[in-house]
């Protein structure tokens, strides 16, 4: 079974060439069969023209940073910004 829904944000794991601050982040377009044991997915990133496809194994999955969490909250909490009533 993929672990991974279409749509959902990942990342392309760290390898020893990477710099965590330019990871891009790809999103899962398309799930595929199987390759031997790896399951595979079609992914794509707004910064490129073009899909990859990449297995299971070398992708990891994209949490909310605190400060996105903190937006969300705030947005709750006072609404979309939008002034105050007076």
């Amino acid at each position: 079974t993929h672990r991974y829904s279409l749509g959902q944000s990942v990342r392309l794991k760290r390898s020893f060439n990477t710099v965590q601050e330019s990871r891009e982040i790809y999103q899962i377009t398309a799930r595929l069969p199987p390759r031997g044991d790896s399951l595979q997915y079609r992914i794509r990133s707004e910064a490129e023209r073009h899909e990859r496809m990449a297995t299971e194994d070398s992708l990891e999955p994209v949490h909310a940073s605190r400060n996105d969490e903190g937006a969300a909250l705030l947005e709750r909490t006072f609404g979309d910004g939008q002034g105050t009533k007076a």
